[in-house]
């Protein structure tokens, strides 16, 4: 099992959003993606309640069966179209891929 987890730092504001309700929107978009995507096996997306100086603001909590099945969701169209509005509202992105 391939475990997929992306951490984000928004812009304090963009596309005409503050930070939190493109926070609420991101979470929106990604879990909705849930069931839609062939390997996609598990989906959370948590938004930060503390704030502090070395947070980030939203993280991505993922499953997949294999690195191929990460792969086809990395490159689904349902999925682009998500990263198309997170690329606009972020500042930083971290992730880590890994086998468990």
């Amino acid at each position: 099992m391939i475990k997929h987890i992306v951490m984000w730092r928004l812009k304090e504001h963009a596309l005409g959003n503050d930070k939190a309700t493109n926070a609420q929107l991101m979470k929106s978009k990604l879990e909705a993606l849930r069931g839609q995507i062939d390997g996609l096996l598990a989906i959370e997306v948590g938004i930060d309640v503390l704030a502090t100086d070395s947070s980030m603001d939203v993280v991505l909590y993922s499953e997949f069966p294999d690195p191929a099945a990460l792969k086809f969701y990395a490159a689904h169209p349902l999925h682009q179209a998500v990263v198309a509005f997170i690329k606009e509202v972020i500042s930083e992105r971290y992730v880590v891929d890994y086998e468990a």
